[in-house]
């Protein structure tokens, strides 16, 4: 595990990647004239995500030439003990949508475990950063950043969740767990994406799940919402953004809700005890 002062520096360097990444995505926020083609797995992708990553792979290369790259639209790089994970836009529907919900997430692993992450929305003017021991902070600069707390609620029914959409829990077979959840919560607000994890974090939602996720759309946010006193599970409990999955919420409240969504599946006629 590498010293705080370099989990420190590392941030450091993070930043002034993201602060590039922001000069070319947010000129081209609702541009007229983006190349948008359909990967394989049926997503989108523009221009700007593809030049985005470029971006970060060019400054890593030349200051943290040793370390491996795990990116979402070049895929895997070199071999080592860290790995720099990228998703250079989450949220790339809304982006081409002009919904300002959208933000460049880098995360980096040590030994398998992430230490840092980074998430930056520039849309909406804000960025959150978090380094494992270090806490977790928002803000538009370092100057002037303020460190965030997930929530004091302490039971589902006053708790608010936060989702992004219906059909991957029925292509799970859990729906109807997720609306049990949802039924029993006090609220609930389709945010979505990264949106839903960074208000978790800053303490404005009390859990946030997703049902089928990749590496690169959750790294960057696990540590921000551990140091800000989170829980960061996949569905079936297991820490981390390793499942393929997310269910994060504040440590009072994550047992019971992640119980709740576990708590039946589609096709059974009544709720396992």
């Amino acid at each position: 595990m590498q010293s705080l002062t370099r989990l420190g520096d590392d941030l450091n360097f993070a930043s002034s990647i993201i602060d590039q990444v922001d000069a070319l995505t947010l000129p081209r926020f609702q541009a007229q004239d983006l190349t948008i083609r359909t990967k394989p797995d049926n997503t989108e992708v523009t221009d700007v995500d593809v030049a985005a990553e470029q971006k970060i792979r060019s400054m890593l290369g030349r200051s943290r030439s040793r370390d491996a790259i795990l990116g979402e639209e070049e895929g895997e790089s070199g071999s080592a003990n860290r790995r720099w994970i990228i998703d250079p836009i989450d949220g790339t529907r809304n982006f081409m949508r002009g919904v300002p919900v959208w933000a460049t997430l880098i995360a980096l692993e040590e030994d398998g475990e992430i230490v840092m992450g980074i998430v930056s929305a520039p849309a909406l003017h804000r960025r959150w950063w978090a380094g494992k021991g270090l806490g977790a902070f928002t803000g538009r600069s370092w100057a002037n950043a303020k460190q965030i707390r997930v929530s004091e609620v302490e039971n589902v029914s006053d708790a608010s969740l936060s989702y992004s959409s219906f059909d991957g829990w029925a292509k799970r077979g859990q729906l109807r767990g997720f609306l049990r959840l949802a039924q029993e919560s006090w609220r609930t607000r389709a945010y979505g994406d990264f949106w839903s994890y960074m208000l978790l974090a800053e303490g404005a939602v009390d859990i946030a799940c997703e049902p089928d996720l990749e590496l690169y759309d959750m790294a960057a946010l696990v540590p921000i919402v551990t140091e800000a006193g989170g829980v960061f599970t996949s569905l079936d409990g297991s820490p981390g953004p390793w499942g393929g999955n997310a269910f994060a919420a504040n440590s009072r409240i994550h047992a019971e809700a992640l119980d709740l969504i576990n708590s039946i599946s589609d096709g059974e006629g009544t709720a396992r005890a």
